[in-house]
């Protein structure tokens, strides 16, 4: 009767002492994998802002008001300036396109519709012209179509990077 009893307290002893360590490196695994994220959260924030600082630059840099004037040169026809400004904007855009990996889908994919939107309108105002007229005659057209648009999507896409960049903080 005494040995049943001693191995009965040891088992209790043993199974106390299990549990006890095993609560033990629980918590120490998730104080240290809470330790890993605020680490990681702190490495990745200042990416993630320069993301959104490049993609911001990437669409006022394509507004036509900003792009055209660094583009158009003295002597420009509407053909090579057409050609010149769908070079601009698909660089521009190869560029910034990894930035994609830290904005979100939707952000992400409202940049992409206002470059393709900046590509049709460049095409459409070109379609217009004459190849030989001055490249004054299509920046004039870009400029006032774009003036047109009700929502431009480019400041559809500035407008949801702001917003996205907002609940971060």
């Amino acid at each position: 009767m005494d040995g049943l009893l001693i191995i009965a307290v040891v088992l209790l002893v043993v199974v106390g002492v299990y549990l006890l360590l095993d609560r033990l490196l629980r918590n120490d695994e998730r104080r240290r994998a809470g330790e890993v994220r605020r680490q990681a959260v702190k490495e990745v924030v200042p990416v993630r802002l320069r993301a959104y600082e490049r993609l911001a630059l990437f669409l006022e840099r394509t507004k036509p008001d900003t792009l055209l004037p660094e583009v158009v040169q003295p002597g420009m026809t509407c053909l090579q300036l057409h050609a010149k400004l769908l070079e601009t904007i698909r660089r521009e855009y190869g560029h910034n396109v990894s930035q994609q990996l830290y904005v979100g889908d939707e952000v992400w994919q409202a940049v992409v519709a206002a470059k393709e939107s900046l590509v049709r309108l460049v095409n459409m105002c070109a379609a217009s012209c004459s190849p030989a007229d001055g490249a004054e005659v299509l920046a004039g057209r870009i400029i006032h179509a774009y003036a047109e648009a009700s929502d431009p999507p480019t400041e559809v896409a500035l407008a949801r990077l702001k917003a996205e960049v907002s609940k971060m903080f």
